[in-house]
Formats: C-alpha cells, structure tokens, sequence
C-alpha cells in the first residue's frame, strides 16, 4: 500500500464552507475506485492550502489515477496545479479495532 498526499493552493479568503463546497463537487467520484483504499480532504484556511491524503493499494495505481487528465481537472476546479508526494505505508496503526499491522 502507498499513502499519497497531495496539496493545492486555494484562493485567498477561502472559508472552510467554500472548501467543503468546491470537495463536494469530486468526493462522488472517488467511491466507486477500486483502487483507493481511503481517501481525506484536508484544509487550511490560514493558509490557504488545500488537498487530499489517499491510501492507494499500489504505487501504479496512485499515478494512474493522478495523472494529466486529474491534475488539469485540480487546476481547473481549485486553480492551482496540484503538488503531488507518493509514500510507502509501512504500519497501519488502528486503535478502534485495537490492531498494529505491518503492510
């Protein structure tokens, strides 16, 4: 499994509703990808920063579905191209189910 993280700057003066607004727009798409194991939207709004962390089954699947159609699609909805990180995950920690896992 890969964690990726991606970031994109949002305009100045972007409320937390305007966030939620604009990730709304996408979240329908990512449930029926049968690649993505999980995904969060994340949002700063001191500093105008937005993005998501994905948990991808493998690395090839992470750039497949991040590739130039998605980064356009980012510039186009946020304006901002997207800056991309692509992680192994080593341990999955789970405390609800009280689970220590190595990938």
């Amino acid at each position: 499994m890969v964690t990726e993280i991606v970031f994109f700057a949002l305009p100045k003066g972007t409320t937390r509703a305007d966030a939620l607004a604009l990730y709304r727009r996408t979240a329908d798409k990512w449930l029926a990808n049968p690649d993505l194991v999980e995904k969060y939207y994340f949002f700063d709004e001191e500093r105008s920063l937005g993005g998501g962390v994905y948990v991808w089954r493998t690395r090839e699947a992470a750039r497949r579905w991040h590739g130039e159609e998605y980064q356009r699609m980012v510039q186009s909805l946020y304006g901002a191209p997207p800056r991309m990180q692509i992680l192994d995950a080593l341990i999955h920690v789970d405390p609800i189910a009280g689970r220590i896992e190595e990938l």
